[in-house]
């Protein structure tokens, strides 16, 4: 058994960090993992040693001495990266599902996309250690405007309306304010200054009815899936929102309107301006916005419905979402070899903007968007890197990335992720994971083997039909 007086002295051997008083005591319990390359937003250091205690980073070096007793995890060879995480995310009410997938797949923290007080619940015992699962920032209820499509919606026709529901999202324990497509700019000019008033911030979709520059002068933190990044850098921008404008907008079907504001966003990206990337770039980085592309949902719904329909990945879905992701790829897929290579040409011009708005130095986030089509738990987080690689980022920036550029030093959160290949030579390689450690637990190989195991078991078992799947 390790105690005071060897965890202090290991930390004043290694000049690191010194422990808050009591902290440790005869029962504190260090892991030690030692030999391997550790990568990080530093960069890479190889035959590194890192010391974990109490659920943090207590020491990283090389050849540090280790008390009595430590469990001493053995990592030659091998290289640690950060944990990762999903900045978009549906789905954390199926905790049987979507938070194992996630730690099996080294996603030690997750960003809820659409929140509720089960959520906010869920997300408290999980910092409390009574539930095993990633770090949660959970979102608001979805704020949206009038002819929403989305079942569920919290809509707001005024300005006063939505002021009370960014004061609800606060009170009820929201990280964040989640905003929508079909907010108008009087409405989402008042949300921004009330979350201001309640410091809370807010992200989501661009609104169709707002330049993307003009939402993150108002203060929109993120934007999600390059929605509205081709018209904002588009030479034909301004004729394009004149006919967003006056396009005619049928209740009944209020999707068909966000299809053809799409099909303006298609057309846009055949005019992109570098000029009007630079100047909009200026303006997101002066702002802290970032961009959450989702790529891999974005490809899903850029591709034949059937396209990925036999992915292996499924037994680890409710069985219900086979029938569910297809029906609601109906109204979304190409049909037509037309439409199919036209969305092919248009996801490539969405990554080639995204990684171009990174050359400029504005913030990209890794989000899958699980929970809708073919986006899996955990699993597409991977899919994201590689397609932020594929879009021009480097397998350096991609794991930045995905890892919110953290740093792994003394005093930092233990989350960090054991891998039997080097990421920066194939981002493929966070796939290759070996053991994943976070908040004390050490998940080797068996105990990841047995966790998916047993959410291919809870998959089969029945669930309660959600509302249909957002972005």
């Amino acid at each position: 058994m390790t105690t005071r007086r060897e965890v202090l002295g290991l930390l004043a051997t290694t000049a690191a960090i010194t422990l808050i008083p009591n902290q440790a005591n005869a029962s504190t319990p260090i892991t030690a993992v030692r030999g391997a390359t550790l990568i990080d937003s530093s960069g890479a250091r190889p035959n590194t040693t890192i010391v974990l205690a109490n659920g943090k980073i207590q020491a990283v070096g090389h050849n540090l001495p280790l008390p009595r007793g430590s469990t001493i995890l053995n990592a030659t060879g091998k290289f640690i990266i950060p944990g990762l995480t999903d900045m978009h995310v549906h789905g954390a009410f199926l905790d049987r599902i979507t938070l194992p997938l996630c730690l099996a797949n080294g996603i030690t923290g997750i960003r809820e996309m659409w929140g509720f007080p089960p959520i906010y619940d869920l997300r408290d015992r999980i910092d409390r250690g009574e539930v095993s699962g990633p770090r949660l920032t959970v979102g608001s209820t979805i704020i949206d405007g009038p002819h929403s499509t989305l079942p569920g919606a919290l809509i707001v026709s005024t300005p006063e309306e939505g002021r009370q529901a960014v004061r609800d999202a606060k009170t009820q324990g929201a990280d964040f304010v989640k905003v929508y497509s079909y907010l108008d700019r009087p409405t989402l000019t008042a949300i921004a200054d009330e979350c201001e008033k309640q410091t809370i911030t807010f992200a989501g979709h661009c609104s169709n009815h707002v330049p993307l520059g003009d939402a993150s002068d108002l203060g929109q933190r993120t934007f999600e899936h390059m929605y509205g990044l081709s018209l904002a850098t588009s030479t034909r921008e301004t004729q394009l929102r004149q006919a967003i404008a006056t396009l005619p907008l049928d209740p009944a079907n209020s999707f068909a309107w966000f299809k053809q504001v799409l099909e303006f966003e298609r057309q846009a990206a055949l005019s992109h301006s570098g000029s009007k990337a630079v100047r909009l770039a200026k303006r997101l980085r002066r702002n802290n916005s970032a961009l959450c592309p989702t790529m891999v949902a974005m490809q899903v719904y850029s591709s034949p419905a059937d396209r990925f329909a036999n992915d292996p990945r499924m037994k680890y879905m409710p069985v219900f979402y086979r029938d569910l992701w297809l029906e609601q790829l109906k109204s979304w897929a190409p049909v037509t070899e037309r439409e199919i290579r036209q969305q092919a040409e248009f996801f490539r011009h969405r990554q080639e903007q995204v990684a171009e708005m990174h050359g400029h130095g504005v913030e990209v986030l890794v989000g899958t968007d699980a929970g809708n089509p073919y986006s899996f738990s955990g699993f597409s987080v991977h899919d994201e890197l590689r397609l932020l690689v594929e879009a021009g980022l480097s397998p350096k920036a991609a794991l930045d990335a995905g890892t919110r550029n953290a740093t792994v030093r003394p005093g930092e959160k233990a989350d960090l992720v054991v891998l039997e290949g080097n990421p920066l030579k194939d981002i493929r390689n966070t796939q290759r994971i070996h053991t994943v450690l976070t908040r004390g637990r050490v998940l080797g190989p068996a105990e990841r083997r047995k966790m998916l195991a047993d959410v291919e078991k809870a998959a089969q078992e029945p669930f309660p039909t959600p509302q249909r799947a957002c972005c």
